[in-house]
């Protein structure tokens, strides 16, 4: 089976600046308009139309239609996979390579990663359930110990239902900006919503950032055993 030629033509849809915009918009799990990605990619509507098509077209994107307005979104999350590595491996290719950091730290500190929860907090959690032994990841899988069901399940996650879900269970991926593992999987993207549900963060409505609550400041350091707040940061008023 020959792959080259498959891989370059991926590589060549999300390799446009304009389009890896797009996509870079569409990684917190919403949907957009065609609009709202034209602006995000900095181009006209009509060229966002074209570059759109390209990308419903290659099965990177996906698209729905309501009333007059259509809506992209990421085709899967295997897509959003794809692009959480390649994120990691340009922020870690070589010095001269390496990107200049432009998304603040707000947004390394907390910010959403396709459906879970990604930078120096997920990064903090992952690490504290690591020296638990609450959860045990390894090179492409993880694993929830008894002790990691029980914190779960008490903070109203149903891991047995997890286990039945058609996608990865538990899986360590690759932080881009800190350049270590947080929690992804159908873990990961439980342990976001049952977050944001119980209100400890709220999302930010015109970009990625995940903020961290009064509220969240308090359980997040009662569940963890962390002060949810950046590395030499102030501590919550």
């Amino acid at each position: 089976m020959q792959t080259g030629p498959k891989i370059a033509e991926v590589a060549a849809l999300v390799g446009d600046p304009a389009r890896a915009n797009m996509l870079g918009a569409l990684m917190d799990g919403r949907a957009l308009t065609a609009s709202e990605l034209a602006y995000a990619a900095h181009v006209t509507p009509q060229t966002a139309s074209a570059h759109l098509g390209k990308l419903v077209d290659g099965g990177i994107l996906a698209l729905a239609r309501q009333g007059r307005h259509r809506y992209f979104r990421l085709a899967s999350p295997l897509v959003g996979r794809m692009l959480e590595g390649i994120m990691a491996v340009a922020q870690a290719g070589p010095a001269r390579y390496h990107p200049h950091w432009r998304g603040g730290e707000d947004l390394r500190f907390a910010r959403l990663c396709y459906d879970h929860l990604a930078g120096e907090l997920a990064v903090r959690i992952a690490d504290v359930l690591a020296e638990r032994e609450q959860i045990v990841l390894g090179e492409d899988g993880g694993e929830v110990t008894p002790a990691g069901r029980a914190l779960l399940d008490g903070l109203g996650i149903d891991v047995a239902g997890l286990t039945r879900q058609r996608r990865v269970f538990c899986r360590p991926c690759l932080d881009w900006s800190m350049r270590r593992p947080h929690i992804a999987g159908a873990v990961g993207a439980a342990m976001l919503e049952r977050f944001l549900v119980l209100g400890w963060l709220r999302r930010s409505r015109d970009s990625r950032v995940l903020a961290v609550t009064p509220v969240g400041h308090r359980h997040l350091q009662e569940a963890f055993g962390i002060a949810p707040v950046p590395a030499g940061g102030p501590e919550p008023g």
